[in-house]
């Protein structure tokens, strides 16, 4: 496992809480966490990106999960405002705000917010692996966001719109509340029993593990809500999510 796999194993297997934390932590023999360190401490407000249009990013498609699945909200295309190989200061290169990457499809993209230049794993802020679409907020205080593999980050405005669907594709990734995904109850249905689906209600896209509301490993079934106040519902390895009520 390469350190940037080891660095995010938490980043797409978060636990919930108690005895399920002890199982994950003695399964994954010791790797480390993907982020959240830093992000605990500060809770100044961020600033919305400079740019920032209606939603969207640059490159659209029905890519990932088992099929009919929807992608979320109708996003209208815009003009990437971060690349998606490289690394960029915050401040210089890149101004602080909420950023979108949708369609990446082969697993390969990886993002990571630091607190240096060091390259070092103590200046992780936090990072991940993406399948499908991401959503990362960059803060003032950050000094360093790279990206590899990635489609463009497209910069998003602080409030949600857009027309959210009542279906969207279980490895699509995140889906933001109120412009890819609307609130109710949702349930996945025919998933492996190996625990590989994967679900995470979040209240913002900082992606620590204070940002966590709610999250499960589902085998067979699975039924959460997502309420009108969560920020995103992120989603790998699953099968499609129908709303019910």
């Amino acid at each position: 496992m390469s350190q940037q796999q080891k660095q995010n194993w938490f980043a797409r297997h978060k636990v919930l809480t108690g005895a399920g934390a002890l199982v994950v932590v003695i399964a994954i023999g010791g790797a480390l966490a993907g982020g959240g360190g830093d992000d605990d401490k500060d809770k100044s407000k961020d600033t919305v990106a400079q740019g920032a249009t209606s939603g969207g990013g640059s490159k659209s498609g029905d890519k990932g999960g088992d099929k009919g699945g929807d992608k979320g909200g109708d996003r209208p295309k815009a003009e990437p405002a971060i690349g998606g190989d490289g690394t960029f200061q915050v401040g210089s290169d890149v101004k602080p705000g909420t950023y979108m990457s949708t369609d990446n499809t082969d697993g390969m993209c990886y993002w990571e917010r630091a607190k240096d230049s060091s390259g070092e794993t103590d200046s992780l802020i936090a990072n991940d692996n993406v399948m499908g679409n991401a959503y990362v907020t960059i803060k003032a205080s950050d000094k360093i966001f790279k990206s590899n593999g990635c489609h463009g980050w497209t910069a998003v405005p602080a409030k949600a719109s857009g027309t959210p669907k009542s279906g969207v594709d279980g490895n699509g990734g995140m889906y933001r509340i109120g412009a890819d995904i609307a609130p109710g109850t949702y349930k996945s249905t025919g998933n492996a029993n190996d625990a590989t689906c994967y679900w995470e209600r979040s209240k913002d896209a900082l992606h620590g593990i204070d940002s966590i509301i709610a999250n499960e490993n589902v085998s067979g079934n699975g039924v959460v809500t997502i309420a009108a106040g969560d920020g995103y519902f992120k989603t790998n390895g699953c099968k499609n999510w129908k709303k019910t009520s």
